[in-house]
């Protein structure tokens, strides 16, 4: 109950947490939190409240500038994922994206805006200083070179080239596994948890953003945009599982990892079983 009352009062400080932008510039103060008033599932910065609250509830208000740090992160990353010069998408969260609305340079900029804003709100929390600098070097490895970026590099190069699996695996543990992992790991560092604890949080988070990705390639090729909030059957050309490994065998393999998730979260204290059970519950769920 605390864990799913910290989701519903994160999700009201991210609405009411909109920067002021002294401009005469007529949209881009609208354009900046757009996105974040469309919704989306918060996945990430649940995560970490998942971990926050299982093991230090006291810490979890003072959790919310990094939970939301994170999302703009991801955000970020969103808005430059549509952009024409990569995926050229119409469609995101069930809204037209930002280019669509404004223009391919104000989602540019917002997208650009939103990563350095992310370390600013970082910079900003009340934690101890020490923490808040393992936040931003954790959050820039897994949202940088070292992780993020260089994933989406290897994804745009090899459009239209066939990878073996360990690279396709590779790919999307850098651009998608390893922010996931940093979400749960932050969580950790903010509830001074245990350096063995907090590694195999990490490791879990690994595994879970490769479900994740087998996930996200099974519904862009089952599901109506209307369902995915995004386009779908738009992989065809991209390295996914779905195209490697063909439909049914992507789905088994989704259905493997989802049971060794499910077998594995056991192996964590009873308090972060029960929040992450309530959070990742549906997503083991067969996909329609």
């Amino acid at each position: 109950m605390q864990y799913q009352q910290s989701i519903q009062e994160f999700e009201q400080f991210l609405q009411a947490s909109a920067p002021q932008i002294p401009s005469f510039h007529p949209y881009f103060a609208k354009a900046f939190w757009e996105m974040f008033l469309y919704g989306g599932k918060r996945f990430r910065p649940n995560l970490l409240l998942a971990v926050v609250s299982g093991l230090n509830p006291l810490m979890i208000k003072n959790s919310f500038l990094p939970a939301l740090a994170l999302e703009c992160l991801h955000t970020y990353s969103l808005i430059h994922d549509d952009l024409p010069c990569m995926d050229n998408a119409p469609l995101r969260r069930g809204k037209p994206t930002l280019h669509t609305t404004y223009d391919e340079v104000s989602a540019t900029l917002v997208g650009d805006g939103l990563n350095t804003y992310a370390f600013y709100l970082l910079s900003c929390s009340k934690l101890d200083s020490s923490i808040q600098v393992r936040l931003v070097k954790e959050l820039a490895y897994a949202g940088g070179i070292g992780g993020m970026i260089i994933g989406q590099a290897l994804d745009c190069h090899f459009e239209n080239q066939a990878l073996p699996l360990e690279k396709l695996q590779e790919i999307h543990i850098n651009k998608t596994a390893k922010l996931i992992a940093a979400s749960l790991k932050m969580g950790a560092i903010i509830a001074n948890a245990t350096h063995s604890l907090t590694q195999d949080l990490w490791d879990f988070g690994l595994r879970l953003g490769l479900f994740f990705q087998i996930r996200d390639d099974v519904i862009d090729a089952v599901q109506e945009e209307v369902q995915a909030g995004k386009p779908t059957r738009n992989d065809w050309k991209k390295n996914s599982y779905v195209n490697l490994l063909g439909l049914a065998q992507a789905k088994e393999l989704l259905q493997a990892e989802s049971s060794a998730l499910t077998q594995s979260l056991h192996d964590f204290p009873q308090s972060i079983v029960e929040n992450l059970s309530m959070l990742l519950g549906d997503y083991f769920k067969e996909i329609a």
